[in-house]
């Protein structure tokens, strides 16, 4: 069992099932399947929690009923609230629109932050910590938990400094070319010089890594019928940061990633379902 920070996002994504590929400027027919958990830091945290770790998720969620809902499920889910603070206010709600082939749109209607950086975790034993946060003024916080702790964190942002951490994860869809004509060397300036490995995902192609020497490795990802892709990218990072808080190689932490990743598309939800993760680390 392993302990681990999420830093991220709780919200209710209230959902519309689309009969047709989103086209823009047209007309939809839609189905409304209504709210369910989600954010990027709910999804990690209940996929890792569903992983038999300790997700201590370090969120905020606001004063109103949707917020009583959202911190019911999570703890129901396994999930260490002891870090989420409430806060005045409407929690963060976002609209989510799949098509037929399981693609999603994501609208976010709030985002409830909090207005200073998270220090309560600094005093908090964990093996990693995961950051999927949009929160200004990371930087000096997470530059400070690298010296205790593997940090995995999302690119972008890609300015010099920006993302202290270990391990930089991204998407293809949003990495610019420039960057990924050379991702260790940017990935080095992004992490102020601590980076060890940047892990691009690929969609249903799978995901590579680039590391120290040149070091690069590619995984692939199993060929299955995409049922929803919201929350994937946050299992893939779930998955990496329960390899790597066991210090596991990036070769071995790479395939559970690719794995949790690739079934997280085959629950119609947010967060995991029931019968995630399809493996762990031993």
């Amino acid at each position: 069992m392993a302990r681990i920070l999420v830093l991220g996002t709780v919200a209710q994504d209230l959902v519309v099932g689309l009969r047709q590929v989103l086209l823009s400027g047209g007309h939809q027919d839609g189905i409304d399947k209504g709210p369910r958990l989600g954010g990027g830091g709910a999804n990690a945290a209940v996929a890792l929690a569903r992983a038999g770790d300790v997700a201590l998720l370090v969120a905020a969620v606001g004063s109103d009923p949707v917020g009583d809902a959202l911190l019911a499920e999570l703890r129901s889910l396994g999930v260490d609230l002891s870090l989420t603070v409430r806060l005045q206010g409407g929690s963060s709600r976002s609209i989510v629109m799949t098509d037929p082939a399981g693609e999603r749109t994501i609208v976010n209607l709030r985002r409830l932050l909090e207005s200073e950086p998270p220090l309560r975790i600094k005093s908090v034993a964990a093996d990693a910590m995961y950051v999927r946060s949009r929160h200004q003024g990371l930087a000096p916080l997470m530059a400070e938990m690298t010296d205790h702790m593997t940090v995995i964190a999302h690119v972008p942002p890609t300015a010099p400094n920006s993302v202290p951490a270990q391990i930089l994860v991204g998407s293809r869809s949003d990495i610019d070319d420039a960057f990924l004509a050379d991702p260790f060397t940017h990935g080095m300036a992004v992490s102020g010089g601590r980076l060890e490995w940047i892990v691009v995902t690929h969609g249903d192609k799978g995901a590579e890594a680039f590391g120290r020497n040149g070091q690069r490795l590619f995984q692939t990802a199993q060929k299955v019928e995409v049922v929803d892709s919201t929350g994937a990218g946050d299992a893939f990072a779930a998955g990496l940061s329960h390899a790597l808080a066991r210090k596991m190689t990036m070769e071995q932490a790479l395939k559970i990633a690719v794995a949790w990743g690739t079934a997280a598309t085959q629950y119609e939800s947010s967060a995991p379902g029931e019968e995630f993760p399809p493996v762990t680390a031993s």
